[in-house]
């Protein structure tokens, strides 16, 4: 399983590296990530993994389209931002959708670590609905996201996966900060 671990690995900084370029060929470079791990995660019971990366499939080509599609008079789609309210709102729903999916996993399958494995399945589909709409506060929600997939990751022994998302740490502040340039004045 190595080298499939190694190859998401790479499509997944490919993706998030295109991601903060704004660049429309992360979606695809996801989707190729997004493939592998859904075998990786079976492997390794992490379910809501599993679970959130078989969604990541529909949400790879729906944020294809919205980039190219999504903008003015259905053109390219622009940098944009929430409200400190929508933000409090994302925030308030991640929370409690972590702690019915987490509970949920706990009392009805074998999922190893089913409250930080939640956490990160729930605020990823946030993240990532967020990023399908090129929302800056994505980014937030992605830093949040890495921080507990670290610890995850390295407890279930899956270091490469593990180092992948220690690079998307980094990837996710630095593309806070480029998009947070590339919003239009205001």
């Amino acid at each position: 399983m190595l080298w499939i671990e190694a190859a998401a690995t790479f499509f997944g900084i490919l993706a998030v590296w295109l991601t903060v370029r704004r660049n429309i060929l992360c979606w695809p470079a996801g989707l190729i990530q997004v493939l592998l791990y859904i075998y990786i995660f079976f492997v390794v019971k992490l379910y809501s993994d599993l679970i959130l990366h078989v969604v990541y499939v529909f949400l790879q080509f729906f944020g294809w389209y919205n980039w190219l599609h999504g903008g003015d008079d259905h053109g390219v789609l622009e940098v944009s931002y929430l409200t400190r309210w929508r933000l409090i709102g994302w925030i308030c729903l991640g929370l409690a959708g972590t702690v019915v999916w987490g509970w949920g996993m706990s009392r009805f399958t074998d999922a190893s670590l089913p409250f930080p494995d939640a956490f990160t399945t729930v605020m990823s589909l946030v993240a990532t609905w967020l990023m399908t709409k090129k929302i800056l506060d994505s980014w937030l929600f992605w830093i949040a996201v890495d921080v507990i997939a670290i610890g995850v990751y390295y407890y279930k022994a899956l270091y490469l996966t593990c180092g992948l998302y220690s690079v998307f740490l980094i990837l996710a502040t630095i593309g806070y900060f480029a998009w947070k340039r590339a919003l239009p004045e205001l």
